[in-house]
């Protein structure tokens, strides 16, 4: 009997490298044999391409409905239920037996990552038997290239969560080929320890990196045909933010500079200094309908396509107001900002939010906030598609249309907010959307401002405090912020994290950032996030009141959670495997 191969495909689902002109588009799931896939190039390419389906094991946007929306991980965005929508995110740090001997709980990804790696190994193995005889050792180089570099992604999304791992090959077996249990030998295999690993994953991007077209658009035979794929300059912006949590930081800056003198790629400027136009240039990067006009930017990034490739992040992400839009029908706000983020931006002109001693120079406290809180975070004042935003408890009965809502415990709060914010970033603004007539945006990866501030932060702890500075204004000046001023790494530091916070608010960086900065303990553990609490007398006037938005409970994140327990098939079948301490 012939074997089958399985290529996983979401339908239409489309990944790319956007500095080029069109994008990826991924197969849907079909059967194939290898005779089948590996006579007909289109098909041995669909299979390679497949192996990008690593990255959507991990998208937060696409499917809301999950536990994949890592920023609510964090301090800066919270989950408006207890354990409606299939989320966890309250939960995790309120309960004590959230996570457990053999229970990485809802970060656990072992038996998922390592299938794609028993994938890309079984294709790694089938390019050499197949694909060399048929197509040669440069067209199979490249797809080498892709398969390992996306194996080492996989390799990662294990290391952040459990540190050092097994690793296996299409090369690590035995017999010196395929490892993949047919042997005893095989199976027990020890774990390398967290460097060992994170020393394997670079050396798999930078062999990647060496066969991979610098583009592909001008690749001698491909020209236009197989643009989105991974290039040189695209694995290098990876690898900087990989070889960060490797603490490898000569590698961060060479692959920073190395992203950008390859690829190309810059920050999007707006045309002109004026506020308005700064705004409006930092909010189009999340609008698929400038996807074009983006790609200088966005390096990599998950796309959708109208009426066939669709999600619910609009339906599930909205202002309770916009229930009232006979087109939407009832929306629920899933996941909403913390006052901990609103506070993190200045105002346009470098001054920080003090409600404390709050002198009113302005016409409240959010109008004249910096770009990146304008495109980030719906407030109450805000303009929004034709109305104003309006979160303000009224007296009696006269709420606002997106009132704030207490949050509790063991409940939900049906769609309002807790924290008086919802998320902007990534909305479909002006958009007929509609349960019927779902959102189609993009679901951005990697983009270069996040590869500068992977290098500011390498620079510092290599010494370059003034490097590191003037790299990260470079980040502000886009958004017309003043630059900032260190005089050491610490300083630096505490303006670096709340950068991070402020530029990549709601993409999914911060709770690994505090996990690998080990500050993760420190800012969740006791604590509570926040909200601002605005009430509106019957004359109009408003006042801000900041209140707790964890229903009374501290969160819990015990020393031990730095590193997750491995699951138990791993620890009883893999005897030279063991496990985390402290589990």
């Amino acid at each position: 009997m012939k074997k089958i191969l399985y290529i996983f495909a979401a339908t239409a689902l489309l990944f790319g490298s956007t500095s080029c002109n069109d994008e990826l588009n991924l197969r849907s799931t079909t059967q194939f044999t290898p005779e089948d896939v590996w006579n007909d190039e289109g098909a041995a390419d669909g299979y390679v391409i497949a192996s990008y389906q690593t990255f959507a094991d991990h998208l937060g946007n696409y499917f809301i409905d999950g536990n994949k929306f890592y920023d609510a991980f964090s301090d800066i965005a919270k989950s408006t239920s207890w354990d409606q929508y299939e989320h966890q995110y309250n939960k995790t740090w309120m309960l004590s037996n959230s996570f457990g001997k053999n229970n990485a709980g809802v970060f656990s990804c072992w038996g998922t990552e390592y299938g794609r790696i028993k994938r890309a190994n079984r294709l790694l193995n089938e390019i050499d038997f197949y694909g060399v005889p048929r197509y040669g050792e440069e067209w199979c180089d490249i797809r080498r290239a892709e398969v390992r570099f996306c194996r080492a992604i996989s390799y990662f999304f294990l290391a952040r969560v459990y540190g050092g791992v097994v690793i296996r090959t299409d090369k690590s077996g035995v017999t010196g080929e395929l490892d993949d249990g047919r042997y005893e030998e095989d199976i027990h295999r020890a774990r390398l320890t967290e460097e060992e690993t994170y020393d394997f994953i670079i050396d798999e991007m930078n062999w990647a990196i060496e066969h991979l077209p610098k583009t592909w658009a001008e690749h001698k035979d491909y020209k236009n045909k197989y643009i989105g794929r991974a290039t040189q300059g695209m694995v290098y912006g990876f690898l900087s933010r990989i070889a960060l949590y490797a603490k490898r930081w000569d590698v961060v800056i060479d692959a920073a500079d190395k992203c950008k003198s390859l690829g190309g790629y810059d920050l999007k400027q707006a045309s002109s200094r004026k506020f308005e136009d700064l705004v409006e240039n930092y909010k189009s990067l999340f609008n698929c309908k400038n996807d074009v006009a983006n790609r200088k930017e966005v390096i990599f990034a998950i796309y959708g396509k109208k009426d066939i490739k669709m999600n619910d992040y609009d339906m599930q992400m909205r202002p309770f107001g916009d229930s009232k839009i006979e087109r939407l029908g009832k929306v629920n706000a899933r996941i909403v900002p913390t006052a901990e983020l609103a506070d993190m931006y200045e105002f346009h002109d470098g001054t920080d939010i003090n409600w404390n001693d709050w002198e009113w120079d302005w016409d409240d406290p959010y109008t004249m906030r910096e770009p990146r809180f304008q495109a980030t975070i719906l407030y109450d004042g805000a303009d929004w598609e034709g109305r104003k935003i309006e979160t303000y408890i009224g007296s009696g009965t006269d709420n606002g249309a997106d009132y704030y809502t207490e949050y509790q415990n063991n409940a939900s709060t049906n769609g309002h907010t807790p924290t008086g914010y919802y998320f902007r970033k990534y909305l479909m603004e002006g958009e007929e959307i509609s349960t019927s007539n779902r959102s189609y945006n993009t679901e951005i990866v990697l983009r270069y401002a996040e590869v500068l501030l992977n290098k500011a932060e390498a620079q510092a702890e290599q010494g370059d405090v003034p490097g590191a500075i003037a790299t990260l204004n470079i980040v502000r000046n886009r958004v017309g912020l003043p630059g900032k001023s260190a005089t050491d790494k610490e300083s630096f530091m505490k303006i670096l994290r709340r950068e991070r916070c402020c530029e990549l608010a709601g993409e999914g960086f911060r709770f690994w950032d505090l996990r690998r900065w080990d500050m993760a303990r420190e800012v969740i553990d006791g604590k509570n996030v926040h909200g601002t609490l605005i009430t509106k007398t019957a004359s109009g006037i408003k006042s801000y009141k900041e209140v707790d938005a964890d229903g009374g409970s501290k969160r819990i994140y015990q020393e031990r959670y730095r590193y997750f327990s491995l699951p138990s098939d791993e620890l009883n079948n893999n005897h030279l495997c063991v496990d985390n301490p402290d589990w």
